[in-house]
């Protein structure tokens, strides 16, 4: 089993590189004077648009004027009717930014068209501890994770203190893939987490519903003894008793995980919203790799099928005919009568 990482590697990578480019231009101020400074700028230019799985879209851009100033604009998956969005965000996401980022980043408002959020990010008041600057650098790459992951953290952070959160609903609906949503179910001492399983190929529905299966039989292992409860059936459960037919569409059934304060406890808790919010997307990660294996080892069949078959044609130029070569002549009844009284 593979764990999605929480922050964008190519966000990583390139708030990295650019954290590079700007010493590279302190560099060359202090040596050379501002006669470089525009051939420089230049090549520090960032203009990325890119997307990622559950329908996240990123952009990042740095402009000539100012190469110091980063906006980073996130486009979230469109929430169905049952989520509630405060601002175009989840509720909880503002607050979650601001804890999570300080004064490194600022909340532009409105965000760039098309996109849900846009950050200011000033690279000079980063940390100059280089540690300190990548554990920082990795946070902001784990955005997707702050914004979306907030109004579950929210709900978690009271459990673990045995207390629900207030103006929560009965029924709180969380997005996470485009139109489709998770419910969470919270109280005192336990947050009941259902997932609507749904899948549009009829074979990944198949591979999804024999992999669930397993999933919740795995539970049940030594091993895995304090791992949350987790249950699979075809029919929503009772938890869910009132929400909308609609919301309840699902074609590889449902699951459902129980979370207890244990689960959520000092550092186990961002794992915790992690791995549940991105639950879905783990799931089509191994059914497609799991149709990808099996598509290889039929591949390799039909190709090893076909090197038997070609063993056993007959070599043609053993079978060519030679001057000594004799031939025979099947003969019928009659002809063997003839042949016996002409001699």
């Amino acid at each position: 089993m593979i764990l999605l990482q929480s922050h964008s590697r190519f966000l990583l990578q390139t708030l990295l590189n650019r954290i590079q480019n700007s010493c590279m231009y302190l560099m060359f101020e202090r040596h050379v004077g501002n006669s470089s400074r525009v051939s420089l700028e230049k090549c520090i230019e960032l203009d990325h648009h890119w997307v990622e799985f559950d329908d996240v879209r990123y952009h990042v851009q740095v402009s000539m004027k100012n190469p110091h100033i980063l906006l980073l604009s996130l486009s979230l998956p469109t929430p169905p009717l049952e989520t509630v969005f405060v601002g175009g965000l989840p509720f909880g996401a503002i607050e979650a930014i601001k804890a999570a980022y300080g004064v490194i980043v600022q909340i532009l408002d409105p965000p760039r068209d098309g996109f849900n959020l846009t950050l200011k990010l000033n690279l000079s008041k980063l940390p100059q501890d280089e540690d300190q600057r990548h554990t920082l650098l990795v946070k902001i790459a784990s955005v997707r994770e702050v914004v979306l992951g907030a109004p579950l953290r929210v709900i978690l952070k009271h459990l673990a203190s045995r207390t629900v959160a207030p103006d929560i609903d009965q029924f709180v609906a969380l997005v996470h893939r485009p139109n489709e949503s998770f419910f969470l179910v919270p109280q005192a001492e336990k947050v009941t987490v259902v997932f609507p399983m749904r899948f549009k190929d009829s074979i990944d529905t198949v591979l999804a519903t024999s992999f669930l299966q397993e999933f919740m039989e795995s539970r049940r292992t030594a091993g895995l003894s304090n791992a949350p409860p987790c249950l699979w059936s075809q029919t929503p459960p009772l938890e869910l008793k009132g929400v909308t037919d609609d919301a309840l569409s699902a074609n590889a059934g449902f699951v459902t995980f129980v979370i207890l304060p244990r689960h959520v406890e000092g550092r186990k808790l961002d794992r915790t919203v992690w791995n549940l919010s991105t639950f879905h997307a783990y799931v089509n990660y191994h059914v497609k790799c799991s149709e990808g294996f099996m598509h290889s080892r039929m591949r390799r069949r039909v190709e090893s099928l076909i090197q038997a078959l070609n063993c056993a044609k007959p070599d043609q130029e053993k079978t060519k005919k030679t001057p000594q070569t004799r031939s025979f002549k099947r003969l019928n009844l009659k002809d063997s009568r003839t042949n016996s009284s002409s001699s």
